[in-house]
């Protein structure tokens, strides 16, 4: 009997010994240190893995922003191969382990209110009446077959549809990867604006019209060819404003704007903010009507909701770096 309760003893010793054994071991073993999402590698490699980005893609992970979510920030991922890019808008909490991607709206304010407040419209070629109920602001590229669609259909339609309700603003965004003599074309149309805004809209409806016969070899004595027969439009002017590039930098500043709007194919309108691509003018109308309708009460955009900012251009009184992708 004492040798069978010695026994017991000497086993429940044992098993006591082996378990604080095994609590050692586990207290000596270091615990694996935790990620966080506010460390760029970290949240780079999370973002591959999520998305199946291998080494093909570029990433590049911006720094955090205030958010208006409480105990959250904004970082933006930029993913790009060649001209083509997605910005990536992630909500990452303040201590780094969780990760959202999710688009946030403020119901006390138009759910548009960030591209209202980026759409820079002062001293841009327009049509349309001033402060009409309904801005369309476009971002297009005077190269682009799809582009010069659009523009037909809004010529045939838009004004002749709402002839005192609505503010149309033209905005160039050449995509030089694709098309070459896009950008000239665009530094040229801000040559011609800075003369004459009517003069704007015939160099416009010219150079869609004329958009397969020009090249980049012929670009320059096309338009100023075209140019001479223009009544209120100074061809000489045209001419030393297109040779020293005067108004390239308008260009680039206006490429950057659309970048800020995540403009990443051409045509682009915006309709009281909301984003359209390529639109018909069915959908186009029934989304221009929903406005007119909408800002009865609303009086939250428009073109004189005080919704923009003033465009500061060279030379006159205050107006995804990042790669394009390809049109639509």
């Amino acid at each position: 009997m004492f040798f069978a309760s010695l026994a017991a003893l000497l086993l429940a010793l044992s098993g006591s010994a082996q378990s604080q054994s095994h609590k050692t071991a586990e207290a000596s073993t270091p615990s694996a240190a935790k990620k966080s999402a506010l460390d760029k590698a970290t949240l780079e490699a999370y973002v591959r893995h999520l998305y199946v980005m291998d080494s093909h893609v570029n990433i590049a992970v911006h720094d955090s922003e205030p958010s208006d979510v409480p105990g959250f920030v904004n970082v933006t991922v930029h993913a790009s191969v060649g001209p083509q890019f997605k910005d990536l808008k992630f909500l990452v909490s303040k201590d780094g382990s969780k990760i959202l991607e999710a688009t946030v709206y403020d119901v006390n304010n138009n759910p548009f209110k960030r591209e209202l407040s980026l759409l820079q419209t002062e001293g841009e070629p327009a049509l349309g009446t001033k402060g009409a109920p309904v801005m369309l602001v476009e971002f297009s590229d005077f190269e682009c077959p799809y582009c010069k669609q659009e523009a037909e259909i809004l010529q045939k339609n838009l004004l002749s549809t709402y002839p005192t309700q609505v503010r149309l603003y033209f905005k160039t965004f050449p995509l030089e990867s694709l098309h070459p003599w896009s950008k000239v074309a665009a530094i040229a149309g801000k040559c011609v604006a800075k003369q004459n805004n009517d003069a704007f809209w015939a160099y416009h409806d010219w150079i869609f019209e004329h958009q397969a016969e020009v090249t980049p070899e012929t670009f320059h004595d096309k338009t100023l060819g075209w140019a001479k027969d223009e009544k209120d439009l100074d061809s000489l002017k045209l001419g030393q404003c297109m040779d020293t590039k005067a108004t390239e930098a308008e260009v680039n500043e206006e490429e950057l704007q659309g970048q800020k709007l995540e403009v990443n194919a051409t045509p682009t309108l915006f309709v009281n903010g909301r984003r359209m691509i390529n639109s018909e003018w069915p959908a186009l109308k029934s989304v221009i009507d929903y406005e007119l309708n909408y800002q009865k009460t609303a009086h939250d955009a428009g073109d004189d909701c005080g919704c923009t900012l003033d465009l500061k251009l060279p030379g006159m009184p205050a107006q995804s770096s990042t790669p394009v992708k390809h049109e639509k």
